[in-house]
């Protein structure tokens, strides 16, 4: 080989680690922010990652993703925001409903944030549905709306004229609201609503034991994602008191609770993911109107309801998406 020839490939293979790193330093840089855990969200983080591959975006090859976890606790998520901020991302990810949007909002007023929440015109991160404006914009997934036809589903199979139960989150997503639509579908029932509240972990405790001692027929559990953080915590309460429950996302049945009503998270972040290719496609996020669901699925546990001694009547086995035996 030439000297010349030899001189031109060490010159090369130099310069190939160089070219390399300045490859992968153009990366977009994504944020991702979420009040829940990583253990948690697994599911809804690999759609999210699907809706990215749908435009191209494959984190460590055409993007990179900084992930910031809360693990249920809200008062953190102020500090993630700032750390993601200094790492100038093109574009943040909220997961985890409202107290990540709220944070993301919060910390900047021009990096496009996505989010997945419910209530998010009552929680004011947008202006509307339609024209959300300013730097924010994703998926809603209206579960607050759905707390009366929880209550309604659940009635149908626990005891009548008993009490039911709300499990409320007073740190959580318009905790207010949600308790109004137990307290409406309550009167409409005619049945006496317990409300009991629960931020932590003892709490949850003490909740669900007074929620036994009362002798509630059933409970609803409010839509928020520190009781799904908590999603084993809550199935193992309830089954030790013997209380039939409630929930928004079919995470709860698939491990053991006795059903749920609401949209799929794992849907809604493949939305997310979707709305994250489009802007780092070019799309101004304030053009991106909010999506919401079009779908909603009833998941029943017969095991768990056969443990309880419930039995489901035909008319629910009916409206169920999927019954898990």
């Amino acid at each position: 080989m030439r000297r010349r020839e030899v001189i031109a490939l060490i010159g090369g293979a130099a310069a190939w680690p160089l070219g390399a790193y300045a490859q992968e330093t153009t990366l977009p840089l994504i944020g991702f922010l979420s009040s829940r855990s990583p253990e948690d969200s697994k599911p809804h983080t690999e759609g999210f990652l699907r809706g990215l591959r749908s435009f191209g975006y494959i984190d460590g090859r055409t993007a990179k993703i900084e992930y910031r976890w809360a693990n249920g606790r809200y008062d953190l998520l102020p500090n993630l925001a700032a750390e993601l901020l200094k790492l100038k991302p093109a574009v943040i990810a909220s997961g985890g409903g409202a107290p990540s949007a709220r944070a993301a909002k919060t910390a900047t007023p021009s990096i496009p944030v996505l989010f997945v929440t419910s209530g998010s015109v009552e929680e004011e991160l947008v202006a509307s549905l339609n024209r959300p404006g300013a730097n924010l914009s994703g998926v809603d997934l209206m579960s607050g709306d759905l707390t009366g036809k929880r209550f309604q589903l659940l009635e149908q199979l626990v005891p009548a004229g008993r009490a039911m139960g709300f499990l409320s989150n007073s740190k959580g997503i318009e905790p207010a609201l949600r308790i109004k639509g137990a307290e409406g579908a309550a009167e409409t029932s005619g049945r006496r609503l317990q409300v009991v509240d629960a931020t932590t972990d003892a709490e949850l405790d003490l909740a669900v034991a007074k929620l036994a001692q009362s002798e509630v027929a059933g409970l609803v559990v409010m839509n928020d994602p520190f009781f799904d953080a908590r999603r084993e915590l809550l199935i193992r309460l309830t089954a030790q008191s013997s209380i039939a429950a409630i929930y928004h996302i079919r995470e709860f049945p698939v491990e053991g609770g006795l059903m749920s009503y609401g949209a799929s998270l794992v849907d809604a972040y493949n939305l997310m993911g979707v709305q994250v290719g489009r802007v780092l496609k070019g799309a101004q996020v304030a053009d991106l109107p909010v999506v919401r669901p079009t779908k909603f699925e009833l998941v029943i546990n017969l095991k768990t309801a056969k443990a309880l001694g419930l039995t489901v009547p035909p008319s629910l086995f009916a409206q169920a998406d999927e019954v898990i035996e």
